[in-house]
Parts: C-alpha cells; sequence; structure tokens
C-alpha cells in the first residue's frame, strides 16, 4: 500500500512539474506592441506583481494590459521612466499564468520609447 501512495504522489508531483514547464517556458506567441503607456503598478496583497497598461487608440477604447516578471528589473525602472509616453513593448504570451508571476498571460520582455504617430511631423520647439 506505501509503494502504491508513494508511486501516486511521485506521479502527481511530475505532472506538476510538467505542467508548470509548460506553462512558464513554452510560449504561445511572441510579438510587439505600442502605446501609451497609461499604468505601470506593484499590486498584490500577499504576493506582489507588476502590472500595466497601454492604451492602444486616442479613445483608450484598446487597452492592453500586460504583466512583468521581477526578474525583469530593466524593464521595470524603464516602465516607471517612460510613464505617460508612447512606447514599444516586446511581449511573450504564455498559455496561462501562476498567481505569484502575474494577472495576465503576456510577459513584457523589452521596451522601447518610441514617437507617438499621432503627433508625428510636430518638431516640440527644436527647430532643424
Amino acid at each position: 500500500m506505501k509503494k502504491i501512495l508513494g508511486l501516486i504522489l511521485i506521479i502527481i508531483a511530475l505532472i506538476a512539474a510538467f505542467y508548470y514547464a509548460f506553462i512558464y517556458y513554452i510560449p504561445y506567441s511572441e510579438g510587439v506592441r505600442s502605446g501609451e503607456l497609461i499604468k505601470i503598478s506593484h499590486k498584490g496583497v500577499l504576493v506582489k506583481t507588476w502590472e500595466g497598461e497601454i492604451s492602444q487608440g486616442i479613445s483608450g477604447a484598446q487597452i492592453f494590459a500586460f504583466s512583468i516578471e521581477d526578474s525583469q528589473e530593466k524593464v521595470i525602472k524603464d516602465l516607471q521612466k517612460f510613464q505617460g509616453r508612447y512606447v514599444k513593448v516586446t511581449y511573450k504570451e504564455r498559455y496561462g499564468t501562476f498567481f505569484w508571476l502575474g494577472d495576465t498571460k503576456y510577459f513584457i520582455t523589452n521596451v522601447e520609447e518610441e514617437q507617438s504617430p499621432h503627433f508625428r511631423g510636430i518638431n516640440n520647439g527644436n527647430e532643424q
């Protein structure tokens, strides 16, 4: 009986490990999105996660919500610096998430400041 119980526990542990590895290491998709960075926050009660939002339209009707892993310190600092500006983010989408990683399936891996297409051609007082 102890052998069967031990075997069942090992099988459950292997299934859990495989599921975690699949969710964490195998992305569903990877891509780039651009928009105005409207939110970056560190939220949670027991487990704090970094969450953010990008507005992808003039009226703010299309919001892209994303998470950032704690290990991405440079990305977090850059997002805080670019708050309120137009940015381009590189992300990977996972099949799912775990509560300690973030609220969304979209995880930011890189961020760059970009010129807004809404104000293209305005030189902001810099004469050429």
